[in-house]
């Protein structure tokens, strides 16, 4: 018995480097670009655009997120924001590099833009805080 398992331990290795070659390279290039999350419309001052996005863990996106100015709206998401690799956020002719964010917040008519790699699976709730109870809740779906 001890003879086979350790028969068995080079095979076992072999496949767990070969899992590990399609992790190989940055996982970070390339972002899918996912619908745009729009913030308000002229029917509704808290419409979202989308209330639900599916992702994979390991895939980088980009998720560019457009306040329509109609309401000052503080997008929050603190489960999922703790939960995914930040690569950077774009807003403006800025460029913003850091390991996490906590909020959000479009004071008028602007866009943001995120790119991330989701690295945990599970269902995290966003939402526009103090405007939950509007309808302005929606998840973010990681497996």
């Amino acid at each position: 018995m001890f003879s086979m398992k350790r028969a068995l331990l080079p095979l076992m290795a072999a496949s767990l480097v070969s899992v590990g070659a399609q992790a190989a390279g940055d996982l970070t290039t390339r972002p899918q670009a996912l619908p745009d999350l729009i913030l308000g419309d002229d029917v509704s001052d808290y419409s979202m655009s989308h209330k639900r996005y599916e992702l994979e863990t390991g895939q980088a996106y980009s998720l560019k997120i457009i306040s329509s100015g109609y309401k000052e709206y503080a997008i929050q998401s603190p489960e999922f924001f703790t939960s995914i690799f930040l690569r950077k956020v774009e807003a403006g002719d800025m460029e913003i590099k850091a390991t996490t964010l906590t909020e959000l917040e479009f004071e008028e008519a602007s866009e943001a833009e995120i790119f991330f790699v989701p690295i945990k699976p599970g269902t995290y709730e966003f939402y526009s805080e103090g405007l939950e109870n509007k309808g302005m809740v929606g998840e973010f779906v990681v497996e």
